[in-house]
């Protein structure tokens, strides 16, 4: 009559999980979230950083970010470094997970709920369900958690370190020494090479998120405009649970945890901020490699082979990918490193180390996904995205209003061309190639 106990047991065990989130704890039960992940990472075993361990990561990220001064005029980001086990990864990075999943999860806990609701109910008791609800949506943010949970978890047994999706996860420079320990398996290649190197890139990354004001907004601000423009197919998610057994832990559980249930659709508001975010993380993955590879260059004889591996491994997608695939359809590969690398060297090239790195003083001086396509015309062929130039002109024009009425013509006629090109960017960029200054 009452089936398998060891059934009926594991059904009230995901039912106490499922009230053991408060009310006002948000769309997701993070905390259900966070131990999932960390008994998926404890499967496969996850042992603490020893002090010998923790010491050899340190010294990395301190000599990485001296050389990194010889190659880049950014200052320094790297404050505390530490080194983290997989586990303590984790706990850094769920503050920053739980802001770029929130809203995302609102909109599918509410879609869940309602479908929920009317596919347990007959007709006659929908309308009688109001005090239903409010555990349909905690049975929703159960679903949602346990997803991320097994998603977090997965991605934790494959990062090197708080950078790796191209992501600002920690205000720390840290990379964990299992992950590089799995990433250096196969490489004929000595572990302080590699670990140098991964440091290298850490730090990088570390100088752009901390000094470039606007780059960690931009970022998180086009996931969220991904999650503002996301639906959810509410009658395939009705058609799913409509045929779920709630006596079967076992189908509840593939359920969960087989990426379908959650699975968004595609829009073409969601198609643009995609490409907005896929270009600046081809940007940000362009400036680093070509600071990187100029900090090695001389230094670590096994560079060059270390970062076509680390290029191929991010380029693939890689953990980052198949993770935000599954958290919520989101894929964050940067197509386009090799044409980011060009166009920064060629900009290192032609303006040097400081006209280089002065471009990521405002959104509006980056580099577009058409500038992508032709960097020669970017690097040579606009001046006016000289910020010294603008600022000279801007002066120019405000030190003697009307005296030369000739200049002043010519100037914004100059003006009108240029607010003409940004119009028709604008109008590309609604195409989904992405936009300048936008995203936040």
């Amino acid at each position: 009559m009452f089936g398998n106990p060891e059934q009926i047991a594991a059904a009230m065990r995901q039912f106490a999980d499922m009230l053991s989130a408060p009310p006002s704890s948000g769309p997701v039960n993070w905390d259900m979230a966070k131990n999932i992940a960390r008994h998926v990472v404890a499967a496969e075993g996850d042992p603490s950083v020893m002090e010998g361990e923790r010491r050899q990561i340190v010294d990395a990220l301190n000599l990485a970010d001296l050389w990194l001064n010889e190659a880049t005029a950014l200052p320094s980001g790297v404050n505390n470094p530490q080194a983290w086990s997989r586990s303590e990864w984790i706990e850094k990075t769920i503050p920053v997970w739980r802001k770029l999943c929130d809203p995302i999860a609102a909109r599918m806990v509410e879609t869940m709920s309602g479908t929920l609701g009317a596919a347990g109910l007959p007709p006659e008791a929908q309308a009688m369900a109001g005090p239903l609800m409010g555990m349909m949506k905690q049975m929703g943010g159960m679903m949602v958690g346990q997803q991320i949970g097994q998603a977090v978890g997965s991605l934790a047994r494959e990062v090197l370190g708080s950078t790796d999706i191209g992501l600002p996860l920690s205000d720390n420079a840290a990379l964990l020494p299992g992950g590089i320990a799995a990433f250096s398996q196969g490489l004929e290649t000595p572990a302080e090479e590699i670990r140098l190197y991964l440091a290298l890139r850490e730090a990088a990354h570390h100088r752009l998120f901390q000094h470039v004001p606007w780059l960690r907004a931009h970022l998180l601000g086009a996931v969220e405009e991904y999650a503002r423009g996301i639906t959810v197919d509410a009658s395939a998610l009705e058609e799913q649970i409509r045929g779920l057994d709630i006596n079967n832990p076992e189908q509840i559980q593939q359920l969960l945890s087989g990426g379908n249930l959650l699975k968004p659709e595609e829009t073409e508001r969601q198609k643009a901020a995609l490409s907005r975010l896929e270009t600046m993380l081809a940007l940000v993955e362009g400036w680093v490699g070509t600071v990187v590879d100029s900090a090695a260059e001389g230094k670590l004889p096994s560079a060059t082979a270390l970062a076509e591996t680390v290029r191929r491994r991010r380029a693939s997608g890689g953990p980052a990918e198949q993770t935000f695939a599954t958290l919520v359809g989101l894929e964050l590969r940067p197509r386009r490193l090799r044409e980011a690398a060009v166009l920064w060297q060629a900009l290192k090239a032609d303006r040097g180390v400081d006209g280089r790195d002065a471009l990521w003083s405002h959104p509006d001086l980056m580099p577009t996904a058409d500038d992508l396509e032709n960097p020669e015309r970017f690097v040579r062929g606009e001046p006016e995205l000289d910020l010294s130039a603008l600022e000279a002109s801007l002066r120019e024009a405000s030190a003697a209003p009307g005296e030369d009425r000739a200049s002043g013509e010519g100037a914004a006629d100059k003006g009108d061309a240029r607010d003409t090109q940004r119009e028709g960017d604008d109008k590309d960029d609604e195409g989904g190639t992405g936009a300048k200054g936008e995203g936040v």
